[in-house]
């Protein structure tokens, strides 16, 4: 593994593609034999800890969702170092009280994307984690605090729906994902969490609620206006809450269980595995 360039990942969601406050800061464009990341990382000081920053949609917003290599982002922070992901996402209400410009961190998810790449094994290694926890507890709560720190809003847990996108939902669909038991919804939080948890990293969400979706009566269906208006008021919360947030982080990942995630999952007898697939493979299972 190369030298460590930072120890905590950002993950730039809608309407965060940048952080003006970093400082000292390193462009590094990196190539991953799952390809490109969505843009180059950004590796910088912030409050005094060092952090690398992605934006996901790249900058400008150039990627769609089902577009964004979710394999290649995740890679790319693990061989800079990372251990810990913040992901910062747009999200949409599908409860009464979590309403627009509040912060939900997820504790649970759904996943009903359907097009995307959505695991680094394969090619001849079979591999299984265990996904019951989808975010890491230890990591959300402190995300939780910070953002309370700069006083925001916060929702503590609650079940993210991830949908494929790019159109927002139809209000059947809407009813639906409410029946079962859904918080919010969003287009980016699967793969990137189970990847991230193959990779043995810390993951969790800060959700910016930006509208309510189209379910509810009385107010206005979730539109690109509406959602880009939220989005910019949304965006200097993260960055003071991110500022809280990263001296909070311990050094140490001794209290969660997501280090040690592959520590069982390749079932495939190690004769049979392709050497180029350990190759591949052997900075996620290092």
């Amino acid at each position: 593994m190369a030298e460590v360039k930072a120890r905590v990942g950002v993950i730039g969601g809608s309407g965060v593609y940048e952080i003006e406050s970093l400082e000292d800061v390193e462009e590094l464009r990196i190539t991953t034999p799952f390809g490109d990341p969505s843009d180059v990382i950004v590796v910088g000081t912030l409050n005094g800890v060092r952090a690398a920053f992605l934006p996901r949609h790249g900058r400008g917003h150039r990627i769609l969702p089902t577009e964004v290599n979710s394999r290649a982002n995740i890679y790319a922070l693990k061989s800079l170092g990372v251990e810990r992901i913040v992901s910062i996402s747009a999200c949409g209400s599908l409860h009464e009280d979590i309403g627009p410009r509040d912060v939900v961190v997820p504790d649970q998810l759904i996943d009903f994307t359907k097009k995307r790449e959505y695991t680094f094994f394969g090619d001849g290694m079979v591999g299984h984690i265990s996904f019951a926890e989808p975010f890491c507890p230890v990591l959300s709560e402190l995300v939780a605090r910070a953002v309370e720190k700069v006083g925001g809003k916060v929702h503590r847990g609650g079940t993210f729906m991830v949908i494929e996108g790019p159109r927002f939902s139809t209000k059947a669909e809407s009813a639906v994902y409410r029946q079962w038991g859904a918080h919010i919804i969003g287009m980016t939080a699967s793969p990137e969490a189970q990847l991230a948890r193959e990779a043995g990293i810390c993951y969790a969400a800060m959700a910016h609620v930006t509208d309510y979706d189209v379910w509810h009566e009385s107010e206005e269906p979730v539109s690109v206006e509406m959602l880009l208006e939220n989005l910019r008021a949304n965006a200097d919360l993260t960055k003071r809450a991110l500022a809280e947030l990263l001296p909070m982080i311990p050094g140490a990942r001794n209290d969660c269980e997501c280090a040690r995630a592959t520590e069982f999952a390749v079932i495939t007898d190690p004769k049979r595995i392709p050497e180029e697939t350990k190759r591949r493979l052997a900075l996620i299972l290092k």
